[in-house]
């Protein structure tokens, strides 16, 4: 009797839906400014991260100044776990969580 071969099922990219974006957060900071190591119990807890990919819905809206890449600051009470890639941590974040955007220049006024 031959056996059927089962095909693995892994997933290779995560597409947001909705008003959301995919997040690589951060690493914890494990030293101070000044160069003083923290240990574990009193890392500094990190709510920043990059933008990995954004939905269509938030691509597509002109007034949400989001692309990917960009460095974000962000609530991480409505931030869901991706556990896709096991050396990073990813979150499917909606937009209404990110509070700000980092840029280097400021944008031009008309």
């Amino acid at each position: 009797m031959a056996k059927k071969k089962v095909a693995s099922s892994t997933f290779e990219y995560v597409e947001p839906i909705g008003d959301r974006v995919l997040v690589r957060k951060d690493e914890p900071k494990r030293e101070t400014r000044g160069g003083i190591a923290l240990p574990d119990a009193a890392e500094i807890p990190t709510i920043t991260g990059r933008i990995v990919t954004i939905s269509a819905a938030v691509e597509n809206d002109e007034e949400l100044p989001l692309r990917q890449y960009d460095k974000i600051l962000f609530h991480p009470k409505n931030a869901i776990p991706v556990d896709l890639e096991h050396d990073n941590q990813l979150f499917v974040v909606p937009v209404e969580d990110i509070v700000a955007v980092f840029r280097r220049n400021a944008p031009e006024e008309s």
